[in-house]
């Protein structure tokens, strides 16, 4: 699926890259540049990670590449579906698996350190942030994957090359640039249980005409859906006993309703009457979830360069993404508090008496299920000129314009102001079932609106300075000045408070910064014994941002290749992530998360929001790797590299189980009220039993992760046919996570929330093929994993562990004629289950990490000419 970017030996031999087009990372590509040394003219690229083209891919960095061929073969339609496979991804990455809270958005997160950390570039230039609300990520869904030459990632911090967000590593999506010609793909597919339909279209045109070239690629996707009621292993919420025996769960808010009083917990029935609750009375909000969630998207794309003069190129990229996406859930749970009234007696038995405070929930089954729907519009426009001097030296400029804009809804929620007024004056009886059959006076959309948007100016020059005895050193050096801008407006009535839930606020602001940056290649030794070449390379990077004060971030690398067959490579570096809009002027909103107490529910109310005086992640990232290319094994080549990184002063929120365990006591008292985290969280517990608390960002918290990547890779031909294996590998060593003087190593764990962090995560690659067909298999390796839920005591857990899963991928496609191919494939091939751990996320397993719909079948057709 992937290859290291182990090409350098194939370069000096002469090879021409006609596949990879020069690409200047932060520019577009110019024009190659010669071999002063009047040796045959190659070909020079920049490779992410650098802004400075050399002839030599293998840069001191580690970077994997996947080109457009690879994406084809795994029958891909969306971008997010093979990123978030890589060994290196991990944590929470949201993906239509995701039906609680995703909001349809598609992430990519390199080291499991969250996708904010994670820096997504296209033709080597940011890219908006997309999705619902003050958007601070990037949505996958708005990069065409018909319209990737290929994607290069990064696994090292590069701030000091791109700025700020690049702290876990880069993803720099390359599209296609000087195409000619027609290419259609058609693609259906469809899980084995029939559901989660999907139908991909896109077409690509390019053509050339006396100094130029555009391309334009269309491509349209409908995804559909499946239900977690659909499957047997997601059909009804496990729970646990206190001897650890499983049963099928549910929510205590019942469509007859639940009285929590003084003396007990009350289920309300048909006939008005009231009883004790039972363990037969909670209620199944499963089966009106989603599995899978739907998506349309529509991908209009445009490329375009022109030949202003014999050495100035002026470029134009467009893209417009459209997507509409859709989640379901049970009806709204509502609760509130009253105090019980002679006028509410309905003759049917009951426990109540006048006086007696009631806390009151109810799950709206008679107004029907809570649909969630996403109308995101996503635009990117880049101009840029780019030339060469007489002196060979490059240059370029560009403005990059991006916006977002995005509506989203959520039908089926009731008035709950209204309600209590009419209760408050006698107009609605809560104990009265028939109160409750007719909501349609109470009942209402929310509509939320929020967008966000980004300019940047950008100018660099770059080329050789001087001659050293072991070559040219090399310089770029540039400036930048980008502004962000983000927005959320919320329901009137939710902001009000009138929803059911507390009223969130809305947000609105945005920074402005300026850097400078440069970056040098400074050949040390050359065609030397044991040393056929030595490189250093440093960066360093200035920035003053509006919300914080100015500050700079640095990197260091080498570069040893001992001879034609063996390299060494090392980084050391610093990097910064700025707060983002949202995290600095996010209103404070509701949050709904699972934890775990003796008598509360396993919901918590979480009262989060932005905060102004955050200042930016600070990070320092290490790699060291060794790169083999055995000359007796021809086509083999194998990358082995360690990576730290260490982030202080991180934005974070502190782990709402860590509030609820250091702050109540088993009883649902305050305790610990002199500590600060408990003064901050205003912590409390109501009479329905739900825990409520404050919980917003803080600068409070340090990371570190480390661990070693691995690949192997082998090309070789026999009987006619080209064979092509890949092991790719990552190790987790550690994972340590420290918030308000609590710390715990992920390493090995899955969590609740957050996704899992597996030490171990292997994806192997078989292909072959011959003059009209290939075939490929994919092999995709998660290893064991520990529930952290049970960390502290596995006995007491049903399931703590999670065992090793292997998924099976195959593919095929046979060339019907010189213009047409089919394909044929099936992901997850042996139908692989996810598996049940206890204190899983949602559908009973956690969709951040394992497959959802079992086996998937698709087939696919391509015309081009």
């Amino acid at each position: 699926m992937t290859t290291e970017s182990v090409v350098s030996k194939a370069v000096r031999r002469g090879l021409i890259f006609s596949s990879i087009t020069a690409v200047a990372l932060g520019t577009a590509g110019f024009a190659t540049a010669q071999e002063n040394n009047g040796a045959d003219n190659v070909e020079r690229i920049a490779v992410t990670g650098s802004r400075i083209k050399r002839s030599d891919m293998e840069s001191a960095s580690p970077v994997t590449v996947i080109d457009a061929d690879s994406l084809k073969s795994m029958g891909v339609t969306s971008i997010d579906s093979v990123l978030q496979d890589l060994t290196s991804a991990g944590g929470a990455m949201t993906n239509p698996g995701l039906n609680n809270g995703s909001q349809g958005n598609a992430t990519i997160d390199l080291r499991g350190l969250g996708a904010q950390r994670t820096l997504v570039l296209v033709n080597g230039r940011r890219m908006i942030a997309s999705g619902t609300g003050a958007a601070s990520t990037v949505d996958l869904n708005t990069i065409p994957v018909s319209m990737v030459e290929r994607i290069e990632i990064l696994k090292d911090g590069a701030s000091a090359v791109y700025g700020s967000d690049a702290v876990s590593g880069v993803v720099n999506i390359i599209l296609k640039r000087d195409f000619e010609g027609f290419e259609l793909n058609a693609q259906t597919g469809m899980s084995g249980e029939s559901d989660a339909e999907e139908t991909s279209i896109d077409l690509t045109l390019g053509g050339s005409f006396d100094r130029g070239n555009i391309v334009i690629g269309v491509q349209y996707t409908d995804r559909g859906e499946a239900s977690q009621g659909d499957r047997s292993y997601s059909d009804c919420p496990i729970v646990e006993d206190d001897n650890n025996n499983l049963s099928c769960g549910g929510s205590s808010y019942t469509p007859g309703g639940t009285i929590w009083a003084e003396d007990g917990t009350y289920k309300g029935d048909d006939d008005n009457s009231w009883r004790e609750f039972g363990d037969d009375d909670y209620y199944n909000y499963s089966t009106d979830s989603y599995l899978y969630t739907p998506m349309e998207r529509i991908n209009l794309t445009a490329v375009g360069t022109y030949e202003l003069t014999d050495t100035t190129i002026g470029s134009i990229e467009t893209t417009y993404t459209k997507r509409t996406s859709d989640q379901t859930m049970a009806p709204q749970p509502v609760w509130f508090d009253f105090e019980y009234a002679d006028w509410m007696d309905t003759g049917a038995d009951h426990p109540f008496e006048a006086g007696d405070e009631l806390s009151y929930g109810r799950r709206l089954t008679d107004v029907g299920t809570r649909d969630f729907s996403q109308v995101v519009d996503t635009v990117r426009v880049v101009l840029a000129l780019e030339g060469e001097f007489e002196s060979g030296w490059t240059w370029d400029a560009s403005l990059n314009y991006g916006r977002n804009d995005s509506t989203d809804s959520l039908d089926n929620l009731v008035n709950m102001g209204s309600i209590q007024e009419d209760i408050d004056t006698m107009k609605f009886n809560p104990l009265a079932q028939e109160s409750w059959a007719d909501l349609s006076e109470y009942v209402y959309t929310e509509q939320n609106s929020g967008g966000s948007e980004m300019k940047v100016f950008a100018a660099s020059v770059a080329g050789e300075l001087f001659e050293v005895p072991a070559g040219y050193v090399s310089m770029a050096a540039g400036v930048e000045y980008r502004e962000e801008d983000a927005w959320f407006t919320p329901d009137s009535l939710t902001a009000q408070g009138l929803a059911n839930d507390p009223a969130t606020e809305s947000t609105s602001g945005g920074f402005d910064v300026t850097e400078l940056y440069a970056e040098f290649v400074v050949p040390l030794l050359q065609d030397k014994p044991f040393a056929e070449s030595i490189e250093m390379t440093a960066a360093a990077r200035y920035f003053d941002y509006s919300t914080f004060d100015s500050d700079y971030t640095w990197k260091l690398g080498a570069t040893w290749r001992v001879n034609s067959e063996l390299m060494f490579r090392g980084v050391s570096s610093t990097a910064f992530r700025a707060p983002s809009v949202d995290e600095l002027y996010g209103g404070a909103a509701t949050s709904f998360e699972y934890v775990e107490h003796d008598i509360a529910q396993d919901q918590a109310e979480v009262t989060v929001g932005g905060n102004e005086e955050l200042t930016p992640e600070e990070a320092r990232t290490i790699t060291v790797g060794v790169v083999i290319e055995p000359e007796f094994l021809e086509g083999f080549s194998a990358t082995v590299d360690y990576y730290s990184i260490e982030i202080d002063n991180a934005i974070a929120e502190i782990d709402s189980q860590y509030i609820v365990d250091l702050c109540m006591d088993n009883a649902g008292n305050a305790i610990n009220t002199d500590n600060a985290v408990c003064q901050s969280s205003n912590i409390s517990f109501d009479n329905s039993n739900r825990i409520a608390f404050d919980n917003g960002l803080q600068n409070i918290g340090s990371e570190e992760t480390s661990g070693v990547d691995i690949n192997f890779t082998y090309t070789f031909e026999t009987s006619n046919i080209d064979w092509r294996v890949t092991l790719d590998t990552t190790y987790l060593s550690e994972y340590k996570v420290e918030v308000a003087g609590e710390t715990v190593d992920y390493a090995g764990l899955i969590t609740q929330n957050i996704g899992s962090y597996a030490e171990w995560k292997s994806n192997l690659g078989v292909s072959a093929s011959g003059d009209k067909w290939d075939v490929n298999y994919q092999a995709r390796y998660i290893g064991d994993l520990d529930s952290a839920s049970c960390a502290d005591d596995p006995s007491s857990c049903n399931s703590p562990t999670t065992g090793t899963i292997i998924y099976h991928d195959l593919s095929g496609a046979y060339a019907v004629t010189d213009s047409t191919t089919v394909r044929v494939g099936v992901n997850n091939l042996l139908d692989e289950e996810p598996p049940y751990y206890s204190g899983y996320n949602d559908s009973n397993t956690d969709p951040y990490t394992y497959d959802t719909l079992g086996r998937y079948f698709y087939a696919s057709f391509n015309m081009k000419f």
